[in-house]
């Protein structure tokens, strides 16, 4: 597969290009599989599920060794941002994709001043037709230099990418309802809890006016609620995460670090009215990375990072499933590698695997293949 591969990459210039298409299913079980350590469900073969089937959908190279944030194009596709934060040697882009295609969209994104890199995550289409990025530069420095970037989309054609809202510590999550934009911080420290994330929310109107400057360390007049993240045997202190909103408007994040589920319920006039852990029966989430909410049927979609799982909290009565599920994995034949991102177009679940592994997390290694996962629900 790697010679092949190469000869592949050759042929489209070094970049992921319109030659590129999805991974058949014996190309995935070519690669050689990682034996599981003894501590991280060694008794499961890394080729076997234990829950569920999620299927390979596409196969990266080592320079897109991350994939992480979706957004579904007014066209139908799908943009895909791959940071490349487990190999940052590598450029950050933003590809197209389809179920059988992965194609270059944008491939270079203007790096953050200091730092040099950019790292994009999570993304959307707001209503003007353009698309918006949280930018995470925690990995590069930790002094508040992550972003919010606003690509301008004309014809369908991505163009001048710009800042519209900087100082953030680590931009994550992001989601549009109206002519609001809700961003997750999962690192807005406050002078008094060095263990704090935040949502924040931002209007059209004012990202138009000019770049908004956060004031870090503060409750700034954009910060809708704040959290503090309790830390456990893996020693992280990631909170708010994955971000969206169930068919009442209420909006939902989780803990990177500790797994708590929260619940912000939110005023007519889109303030908020409460905050509050949720408290789930079923099976356990350890860890809550990116998140989807179905409105039709109020089901939340969980990536649950540490776990290698996808998770579903059903929010008629908060009783949480395992969708999928398997041990340490490289990802061949579309397993899960330390699941990020989900999205849900009609009944296909779209899965990105990061595969950037934190302590006591059942992935011990980032490996290739870098690979994308779908599952087909019922």
């Amino acid at each position: 597969m790697k010679t092949n591969l190469i000869t592949l990459l050759l042929a489209c210039g070094g970049l992921l290009a319109s030659c590129q298409s999805n991974s058949t299913k014996t190309e995935a079980t070519d690669m050689p599989a990682a034996a599981a350590p003894a501590d991280t469900a060694a008794a499961t073969p890394d080729t076997i599920a234990q829950v569920g089937s999620p299927k390979l959908l596409h196969t990266l190279d080592e320079a897109h060794n991350t994939p992480d944030g979706m957004a579904l194009a007014p066209n139908g596709n799908i943009i895909l941002s791959v940071p490349n934060l487990a190999n940052n040697s590598y450029p950050a882009v933003l590809m197209e994709m389809t179920d059988t295609s992965l194609i270059p969209y944008l491939t270079t994104l203007p790096p953050e001043p200091t730092t040099n890199k950019a790292a994009p995550m999570d993304l959307a289409f707001g209503p003007d037709g353009h698309l918006y990025y949280a930018e995470n530069q925690y990995e590069n420095d930790k002094k508040f230099k992550s972003r919010l970037m606003r690509v301008r989309v004309e014809n369908g054609k991505p163009g001048t990418v710009e800042t519209v809202v900087d100082n953030f510590a680590l931009a994550n999550a992001v989601v549009w309802k109206e002519n609001k934009i809700y961003v997750t911080d999962s690192q807005w420290d406050m002078p008094n809890d060095d263990k704090g994330s935040a949502v924040l929310v931002f209007t059209l109107d004012e990202l138009n006016k000019g770049v908004v400057h956060l004031k870090p360390k503060t409750k700034d007049p954009h910060v809708l609620a704040t959290f503090t993240t309790q830390v456990n045997e893996t020693g992280l202190d990631n909170g708010a995460d994955g971000l969206d909103y169930d068919s009442r408007g209420d909006f939902y994040t989780g803990s990177f670090g500790d797994g708590t589920f929260y619940k912000l319920t939110m005023k007519p006039n889109g303030t908020l009215a409460k905050k509050e852990a949720l408290k789930l029966t079923g099976d356990k989430i350890t860890c809550v990375d990116g998140l989807v909410i179905d409105r039709a049927t109020d089901k939340v979609y969980v990536c649950n990072s540490r776990d290698n799982a996808i998770q579903v909290i059903n929010l008629k009565n908060n009783s949480v499933t395992t969708l999928a599920k398997n041990g340490d994995t490289n990802g061949a034949n579309g397993l899960l590698d330390q699941p990020a991102e989900v999205l849900l177009n009609g009944k296909r679940l779209y899965v990105t695997n990061f595969d950037k592994p934190e302590k006591n997390f059942v992935n011990t290694k980032s490996d290739a293949p870098h690979t994308m996962s779908v599952i087909d629900l019922k």
